[in-house]
């Protein structure tokens, strides 16, 4: 009698047929250390040659890891390829080339920029991982920039170089190591597709200008997890679009942050650059300490478009100075004194379905600002188990909103401001 294999058992056999392919396949990767290639990681002498050569030979060979022993590798901008891993062990660091002239001009973003320290353009399966760091050496970027007005902003001519940018990639991994110090904005995937940052540390000084720590721009499918953020600027931006953009523009989408811990910074923002719109955005689990910003939702009739279906969820904030921002009057909250309605154009922001359930905020300065234009009002702001106290309530304008157990504390003035166009209805 013949007897057939269950399908579970067909299938135990097909995973370890798998599973042993795959770790024959991850044991025959190349291994590729720039120290073969002459690099030194003195901490002095420029190992950019070296490192890229690693890099090259690996990629070459079809892929594999390129591996910075414990060291500081003092290096200009260097590009990733496809199916590299850069591993930086403990002890490693990866260090930006003090030297400003190492950055040559680069189109970024349709835009005159500066080359990355590290990249990777239209690549696949690009990993960053290890308990190294990634250091951008950023302090005579930041000198510069408080010295110029607008200095490092898109578009106004007078760029700075990013730390970390994936260009049109897919499924890229950072994991493990602290990335610090950037001239500008940290860890960027433009146009990117299944991105995984998970159990990083993003760092730099308070009075650090535009060290965003994560800015996923027409990114879709990314996932943000276990990040600690100490910046300068936004903890997370995401962002689809620049000021006055002709178009045309892809939107962020399926974008989810998990059990992050926010410190310094601007917190967690969707805008102001948004042109292509955001949507499909779920933040649960994220802690708030000290942040100028909680959770900010922002834009103008400059740089917006449809953005909606955002879940924030399990938020728990601590002396945030504005613990909720929705606005549409970025780089102001509140709109002028008389304000009238304008015509819709292509970049006028749409904000709708956004939800805040079980919400906590102590020893902030505003609660809430939830502000839209006249001619694009706010829509659908679900306000579940939120509990905000603060020195002054929450103000709404041009703005629908429902609140279930939807609490304000405020020790000047009423709990709620009403502005023209402004309901609330709570249950």
């Amino acid at each position: 009698m013949i007897r057939r294999k269950s399908s579970s058992s067909q299938a135990l056999i097909f995973t370890a047929i798998f599973m042993a392919a795959s770790g024959c396949a991850l044991h025959a990767a190349s291994t590729c250390d720039p120290k073969t290639y002459g690099a030194k990681g003195d901490g002095t002498t420029k190992d950019t040659k070296a490192i890229q050569a690693a890099i090259d030979a690996c990629a070459q060979r079809g892929g594999g890891v390129v591996v910075l022993s414990a060291g500081i590798y003092v290096t200009a901008p260097i590009e990733l390829k496809s199916n590299i891993t850069l591993q930086l062990d403990k002890g490693a660091t990866l260090l930006g080339s003090p030297d400003h002239q190492d950055y040559p001009p680069h189109d970024e973003f349709r835009l005159p920029d500066l080359q990355p320290l590290l990249s990777a353009i239209h690549a696949t399966n690009v990993v960053i991982v290890g308990e190294g760091i990634i250091d951008g050496n950023g302090e005579s970027w930041w000198q510069e920039a408080r010295s110029i007005k607008d200095h490092g902003i898109l578009g106004t001519g007078h760029p700075r170089p990013k730390l970390i940018l994936f260009d049109h990639c897919a499924h890229v991994r950072v994991e493990g190591i602290t990335v610090q110090n950037s001239p500008m904005w940290q860890v960027v995937p433009y146009y990117s597709d299944d991105v995984v940052i998970r159990n990083v540390r993003i760092l730099a000084p308070a009075h650090a200008p535009n060290t965003d720590a994560i800015d996923p721009f027409s990114s879709s499918n990314v996932v943000i997890d276990h990040v600690l953020a100490d910046v300068g600027d936004d903890d997370v931006a995401i962002k689809s679009g620049a000021i006055n953009s002709a178009g045309p523009d892809s939107p962020s989408r399926d974008i989810t942050i998990t059990d992050c811990t926010f410190l310094h910074g601007h917190g967690l923002s969707v805008g102001s650059a948004i042109a292509g719109g955001a949507q499909n955005i779920r933040a649960e689990r994220i802690h708030f300490e000290g942040t100028d910003n909680g959770i900010r939702i922002k834009a103008n009739r400059d740089r917006g478009n449809d953005v909606s279906h955002l879940v924030f969820r399990d938020i728990e904030m601590k002396d945030v100075k504005n613990a909720l921002i929705i606005s549409e009057y970025y780089p102001a909250i509140l709109p002028p004194t008389q304000e009238e309605a304008k015509p819709v154009t292509r970049l006028t922001p749409h904000f709708h379905d956004i939800t805040l359930e079980n919400v906590t905020a102590t020893g902030s300065e505003t609660a809430a600002a939830i502000i839209g234009l006249p001619e694009a009002p706010i829509t659908d702001v679900h306000l579940r188990n939120v509990k905000i106290s603060a020195n002054k309530g929450a103000t709404v304008g041009y703005a629908d909103v429902t609140g279930d157990s939807f609490v304000v504390e405020a020790k000047e003035g009423g709990p709620l401001l009403m502005l023209a166009g402004g309901k609330v209805e709570l249950y």
